[in-house]
């Protein structure tokens, strides 16, 4: 008797929608416990920004455009996890030899009252003129002291030789360098970096897309940002945007900044 009350009983458990749920929590943590102790120790996963950061990187920012649509800047910088926030932005101004981004006045104007750190960039097209295009993109961007110094953007041949190419970015930095006094970034992707203008431009500060890795697989002693997702959710902007980090201290960084 006492054997099939036993039983009776195990099967009530069993059968209890509080044992499966005590069963799945548990589950669960076990996971969880397993994914963390996989991780890398050095790429932690920020659920604020809904992303992966490198651990090591003290002045983290992004990279915006018409792409993320109107930003609210004081949003984005009072979002914070732990010790990354955004500390800087690199804001899309000018493209080829004709095309202002849309948001960029807008963007260039709110995001210093917010507090974040500003450079801006040019897309460039090498099939232009170099000189020309640097001095649409100077015409339309009033630089200051405290800026990050003017960024160009290359990242496609667009049917011209790279030799081509090399000439008419060249000619864009020279004059950009001559008007601004700054040593202009440059920024593009590591695979375009390796094939096209690595030792040729190495006396200007590189910033460096690559996505989704714990690591940058270049000298640190080459770059100065690294674009390392393109996926972030930050607070006050409806979109997916790039997050970057800076390769030092605040002392570099503040350094590097148009005196």
């Amino acid at each position: 008797m006492e054997i099939k009350l036993l039983i009776a009983m195990l099967i009530l458990v069993l059968l209890s929608p509080l044992y499966y749920g005590y069963v799945l929590r548990g589950f669960s943590s076990t996971w969880r416990w397993i994914r963390d102790i996989g991780e890398d120790p050095n790429y932690r996963t920020y659920s604020s920004f809904d992303i992966k950061i490198p651990k090591g990187h003290r002045i983290h920012g992004i990279d915006v455009s018409y792409y993320q649509g109107k930003i609210d800047w004081k949003r984005v910088k009072m979002m914070e996890e732990d010790d990354v926030k955004v500390d800087f932005a690199f804001i899309k101004a000018t493209e080829g030899l004709f095309k202002v981004d849309p948001y960029f006045q807008r963007n260039w104007r709110e995001a210093p009252k917010a507090g974040v750190v500003c450079g801006a960039y040019h897309f460039f097209r090498p099939q232009k003129s170099g000189e020309w295009q640097a001095k649409f993109f100077l015409q339309t961007v009033k630089f200051e002291a405290g800026d990050l110094p003017p960024v160009v953007d290359i990242e496609e041949l667009n049917g011209v030789a790279a030799s081509k190419m090399r000439i008419e970015l060249q000619v864009f930095l020279s004059h950009i360098e001559k008007k601004t006094g700054v040593k202009p970034i440059i920024y593009t992707g590591l695979s375009f970096y390796n094939d096209y203008l690595r030792g040729y431009f190495d006396e200007y500060p590189l910033w460096v897309a690559h996505y989704h890795k714990a690591k940058l697989q270049l000298d640190k002693s080459l770059w100065h940002f690294w674009q390392h997702s393109d996926k972030a959710r930050i607070s006050g902007i409806n979109h997916v945007v790039d997050f970057n980090a800076f390769n030092g201290d605040s002392l570099a960084f503040d350094r590097l900044l148009i005196k």
